[in-house]
């Protein structure tokens, strides 16, 4: 067996590194900070310097923890972020259009017309979420030089001299033909971007090409989506199971097997992960805003940090008729509206931080459980129970909140940094090709397992309050601008 690999979480936070040895665990951390900025209309942007060197600086920092060798290193990326950037020199051309953003919108109203075709295509509905749109809008009102791709092109650019992305990134971004797994001409017409340049698509498992960024000679092996990364890590490798990692938003991925599952209930269906030339597929819903609506509590005061979301919210004993939907960047998957703006109602003058607090978990547990509804609907068959991970799992109130109304079992990853573990994983693969996943991943074991704490009537009463709101925020924006 060969040594330890160094697995890197390039995340929109902030990258963690991790230096894994496959028998004594994770023997060196390391993290730095990634700053996006939030602007008005709906624009979040990061500068790619910070991206590049967060990556550097995190992943030094667990090599010198670890203090030995390793003999390989694996990136897991963003997803839909996006920028235009030299292919001869690797300079940026633009700054990089973070996930969250939605400027690209009239681009998506212009291309409506086109959103049943694009989804049969790609698997992905039209909405600025995704990398396409915005790799449009950089071309049509920033530059036409260079290329236009996804940040994990960039980076890997950047490191090792090569221009590649692997499949599972390659389908977030709406110009993949999700069963060919392989760029459509079609897609990148209707998306205005036929003739550009676009990166050769390869193995999550595979050699890239060596880097030197981080002091020595080390081959790049593995290449992963993140909440990908995440769901090869939670072991949720066959149909029918499903994970949820609560970060920036909430993401939860069911796996559908080797064949694409177009949805019918407002998923997105995508690449899982491609493994030695083999394709595994996913169903995919997210939730815009899971941590970043808990930052937005903090800046306003209500409480000093995700630390105080048990304390204040145990100090009630239940929302006090307060319903929120933390609609704050719109609504993703199953309503697709990122137009919509969050709500707070029933607030009275007895209304305090506790209240608002046990309306925030519920609202973001009532969108999750919606998710899992259409994850069940779409299979045929419901779920039997969901694994977590995430910074946000930390909050026990959150995460039986989530148990409660879910009427299933919640199990919290024992293993932190599950995006880390699961392209560290592929790149233990690309490294040893003999290898099995069952062997490349940790095996999975919860640290808490949350069960419902109410009855399904109770349940049914709180979730029905919710999607009423729901619904209203639907009524009073009737169409998307």
């Amino acid at each position: 067996m060969t040594g330890p690999v160094l697995a890197v979480d390039q995340g929109t936070s902030g990258t963690k590194a991790l230096v894994i040895c496959p028998e004594r665990g994770v023997i060196g951390t390391g993290s730095a900070p990634v700053n996006p900025r939030y602007q008005s209309g709906g624009r979040v942007e990061v500068d790619p310097a910070s991206l590049l060197s967060s990556v550097v600086e995190a992943g030094r920092q667990a090599l010198s923890r670890a203090g030995e060798p390793v003999a390989a290193v694996g990136l897991a990326n963003q997803g839909e972020t996006v920028l235009a950037w030299d292919p001869d020199t690797g300079e940026p051309l633009t700054e990089a259009i973070v996930w969250q953003d939605r400027r690209a919108e009239p681009i998506c109203a212009e291309l409506a017309p086109h959103a049943e075709e694009l989804a049969q295509l790609t698997g992905l509905p039209l909405d600025p979420y995704f990398a396409a749109p915005k790799m449009a809008w950089v071309r049509r009102e920033l530059t036409r030089e260079g290329v236009v791709t996804t940040s994990d092109a960039w980076l890997i650019h950047r490191l090792t001299g090569a221009f590649v992305t692997d499949a599972a990134t390659a389908g977030r971004t709406q110009l993949l033909d999700l069963d060919r797994v392989a760029w459509s001409p079609r897609a990148l017409d209707i998306h205005g971007l036929t003739g550009e340049r676009m990166p050769e698509i390869v193995d999550s498992d595979g050699p890239v090409g060596i880097t030197e960024a981080f002091g020595t000679k080390i081959p790049l092996t593995g290449l992963l989506v993140d909440q990908q990364a995440a769901l090869l890590a939670q072991s949720v490798t066959e149909p029918g199971t499903a994970k949820c990692t609560y970060g920036t938003g909430a993401f939860l991925l069911a796996q559908t097997g080797s064949r694409p599952r177009r949805t019918s209930n407002g998923l997105v269906s995508c690449v899982a992960w491609r493994l030695g030339g083999r394709t595994s597929y996913c169903l995919d819903g997210q939730v815009y805003t899971a941590a970043s609506a808990v930052r937005w509590l903090t800046e306003l005061g209500v409480i000093s940090g995700a630390a105080d979301l048990d304390p204040v919210g145990s100090a009630v004993p239940d929302s006090g008729g307060v319903t929120f939907v933390p609609a704050l960047a719109g609504l993703a998957a199953p309503w697709w509206r990122g137009d919509l703006r969050g709500s707070l109602t029933g607030l009275g003058l007895d209304t305090g931080p506790g209240h608002l607090v046990r309306a925030l978990c519920e609202g973001i547990a009532a969108q999750v459980v919606g998710l899992t509804d259409a994850v069940a609907a779409d299979l045929g068959t419901p779920l039997t129970g969901l694994r977590v991970d995430g910074g946000l799992t930390r909050s026990a109130l959150l995460m039986q909140t989530q148990a409660d109304l879910l009427q299933l079992p919640v199990e919290v990853s024992a293993l932190p940094d599950v995006t880390a573990l699961g392209v560290g994983a592929v790149a233990r693969l690309g490294l040893e090709p003999g290898l099995t996943v069952e062997q490349a991943v940790p095996a999975w074991k919860p640290s808490a397992v949350y069960e419902p704490g109410i009855s399904a009537a109770q349940a049914a009463e709180r979730l029905a309050a919710f999607r009423a709101e729901v619904a209203a925020l639907l009524d009073r924006t009737p169409t998307a601008p």
